[in-house]
């Protein structure tokens, strides 16, 4: 949640002597383009990693940016929450764009995201044949994620989490109406392919991460809206990944599963890795009863009567039944159905 509480003289002191540096005011701005590993940092400004592995201990201790682990690599994001973010976009903004160094810094940054892209895309084309032919099975995407916006409505909110992103269509979908995302996959291959997406679209206040989505490494109560698009059937027992999205919504937080109804095309046990074939209304309320949350609507999209043994495929919205604090007003938190 957004925090806006003062910093004392001294806050305000280790904020500025932390970043009143030319290299960390050049990670600042190189951060505020997008999640970078050390390696990358490296890279750009062409500076030794551990001189790199130092500005950004600094950075983290002044609450400037912040690390996560993806495997065997480290992240890291500006942090965006409170005063310090506060204080740091002003810094940036008033820097001009073309400073040799900041300019040099963009120029070299955008080969990195490219060489980043050109991995993605050689993964995506290696699996691209399979995911067509499954999409060619159920209605369009286009459809499908006409009726998710038009789940979530237009008032935007503040946090989204999309569990299982994959290659961050949603993350994507929604850019215009939350405040921050994250996406979490346990898939480094998709997550290459997520960040090349939102590297070309811009978007830079949705990071992802690698993860369990039955044992996330985030705070609990910290999000408005928790999405799970055609995640579950990968799951022997998608109980608890959807006990796990209950559990990050803040009071009066909403869900949305998006996955198949029930079918018998066996063979996308051995071709797609699927471990259910499809979800019952009434299995998936049962589950969100079950975690505290109230089913609000149920929406099937069948793929027409054109296609043989097409898939259907259906939308839960849920709601977590908490009333929301009424004096909480620091920023939108849900949008209207």
């Amino acid at each position: 949640m957004l925090s806006l509480s003062p910093l004392s003289l001294e806050e305000c002191v280790e904020v500025l002597k932390a970043a009143g540096e030319p290299t960390r005011l050049r990670l600042i701005a190189l951060l505020s383009h997008g999640d970078l590993t050390v390696s990358e940092m490296t890279e750009v400004l062409g500076q030794s990693q551990p001189r790199i592995s130092r500005h950004l201990k600094l950075l983290g201790e002044a609450g400037l940016v912040e690390r996560y682990q993806e495997g065997a690599w480290a992240y890291f994001r500006l942090s965006r929450d409170g005063l310090r973010a506060k204080l740091m976009g002003e810094a940036l903004a008033a820097a001009s764009p073309s400073d040799p160094h900041l300019a040099r810094d963009v120029e070299r940054l955008a080969s990195v995201k490219q060489a980043r892209a050109s991995r993605a895309e050689a993964y995506f084309s290696a699996n691209a044949a399979s995911w067509n032919e499954l999409r060619q099975m159920h209605v369009s995407d286009d459809s499908v994620e006409a009726e998710i916006l038009k789940l979530i409505g237009r008032t935007p909110f503040d946090g989204l989490l999309d569990l299982g992103t994959g290659t961050g269509r949603m993350l994507e979908l929604l850019s215009d109406r939350y405040r921050r995302a994250i996406g979490v996959d346990s898939s480094r291959d998709m997550l290459a392919i997520a960040r090349a997406q939102l590297d070309e679209a811009g978007i830079t206040h949705a990071s992802v991460r690698q993860g369990d989505i039955f044992n996330l490494p985030l705070d609990r109560e910290n999000f408005d809206v928790v999405t799970i698009h055609q995640v579950l059937h990968f799951l022997h027992d998608p109980l608890p990944a959807i006990s796990e999205a209950a559990r990050m919504l803040r009071p009066g937080g909403r869900v949305i599963i998006v996955d198949f109804a029930p079918h018998d095309h066996e063979a996308l046990r051995l071709d797609h890795a699927h471990a259910r074939l499809g979800f019952s209304h009434g299995q998936v309320s049962d589950w969100l009863e079950q975690c505290g949350l109230t089913v609000e609507k149920i929406v099937d999209l069948p793929a027409g009567t054109d296609t043989s043994g097409a898939l259907t495929v259906t939308l839960w919205l849920a709601r977590d039944p908490r009333l929301l604090i009424a004096s909480d007003t620091s920023f939108p938190k849900t949008g209207t159905v």
